[in-house]
């Protein structure tokens, strides 16, 4: 894991592959796109929201509104992690969005295999409801504020 220099809203992880993530097809299920996305969040959140000292979001809750991915290359297994980028595009009252990018970890490496778009909304727990971004939090996820994703429309 480590983030991109200061020039550039994005933060980065590497995942690795499990053999089980494989189809039949042998490349990567479209399903497991999701369980990469997810570790790849959790690990942006730890490095957000800790080092911002906001850790109100690590402990209150996060829930996943929505997510759209967009497949554009297919991805086989194979030793090597896959380098996942994510920025923030929109920050609302409570919830924000975010934007992936889900490629090879090689830095001159231009491959991009899937594209996706997702919506957080900050929830309270023990309330079961949305709850209102505090300004620890707005800080920290306006430090990766970016461009929205390239993504295409159907519209």
């Amino acid at each position: 894991m480590s983030e991109n220099p200061p020039s550039s809203p994005r933060f980065r992880a590497e995942i690795g592959l499990r053999w089980g993530d494989m189809d039949a097809f042998g490349h990567v299920n479209n399903v497991q796109y999701h369980r990469l996305l997810e570790e790849a969040r959790i690990r942006a959140f730890g490095h957000w929201f800790h080092a911002s000292g906001s850790e109100r979001m690590l402990r209150s809750g996060v829930l996943l509104a929505r997510q759209e991915i967009e497949f554009l290359g297919q991805l086989a297994y194979r030793p090597e992690p896959v380098s996942i980028e994510m920025w923030v595009t929109r920050i609302g009252g409570a919830s924000w969005e975010m934007a992936y990018d889900i490629g090879d970890p090689d830095p001159d490496s231009t491959t991009v295999y899937a594209r996706a778009e997702s919506t957080l909304v900050a929830f309270d727990m023990a309330a079961q409801r949305p709850r209102r971004l505090d300004a620890d939090e707005r800080a920290a996820l306006t430090a990766y504020l970016g461009e929205p994703a390239e993504m295409r429309r159907r519209r």
